[in-house]
């Protein structure tokens, strides 16, 4: 059965994100998340898997994508975060660092911490892009504390019968701040000819 959607009602204003800061916020990330030399990073499944991915490259880190969500093909379908993908037993005996998009009340990421531990990691520390004022105690490091409501460079357009669309629940969210989804939230992109297909 599916649940309502995410609540944003709690969002004041909007902060759009470019890829550029995106990878800048890496950047800085990297550089605190050096100091505790990760060997393998777990990025939590869809949002964490971009950060995480640009980290294990830049820290030159193992990376092992794990997947506990309440949403089941971009839809929220359960209440509490669910386990699709668990961390694998080589995380034992390893300095692991979680990674996620965002942090609300960091259910997901102590769900993820608490199953590291359980499999013998020797360190496990957390980051991610941004996280709420109310979920700043649950990750070591966080790139931007914000309550606005964060739009990603990866997720604003949908592709649905043929036409590319903003995030409809992007439109639902600034709808609560009563703003409109207008074509300068999208990331500006040139129109690429395809080599093949």
């Amino acid at each position: 059965m599916s649940q309502a959607p995410y609540d944003y009602s709690t969002r004041k204003g909007v902060h759009a994100v470019s890829w550029e800061d995106f990878h800048g916020i890496c950047k800085a990330l990297s550089v605190s998340v050096s100091r505790f030399q990760p060997e393998i990073i777990l990025p939590i499944g869809r949002g964490g898997y971009y950060p995480g991915t640009l980290l294990a490259h830049i820290l030159q880190a193992e990376i092992y994508p794990v997947r506990v969500s309440r949403r089941v093909n971009d839809v929220v379908k359960h209440k509490n975060p669910q386990w699709m993908i668990e961390p694998p037993a080589g995380v034992a005996g390893r300095r692991v660092l979680i990674v996620d998009e965002i942090c609300s009340v960091g259910e997901t990421i102590l769900m993820v911490k608490e199953k590291a531990t359980a499999l013998g990691a020797s360190g496990v520390k957390s980051a991610v892009l941004y996280a709420h004022t109310w979920g700043i105690n649950v990750p070591d490091y966080i790139g931007l504390i914000t309550d606005a409501l964060v739009l990603n460079p990866w997720d604003r357009e949908i592709f649905r019968d043929g036409k590319f669309h903003f995030h409809p629940e992007y439109v639902e969210a600034l709808a609560h701040q009563g703003l409109e989804a207008e074509a300068q939230m999208l990331i500006p992109v040139s129109t690429i000819r395809l080599a093949k297909g």
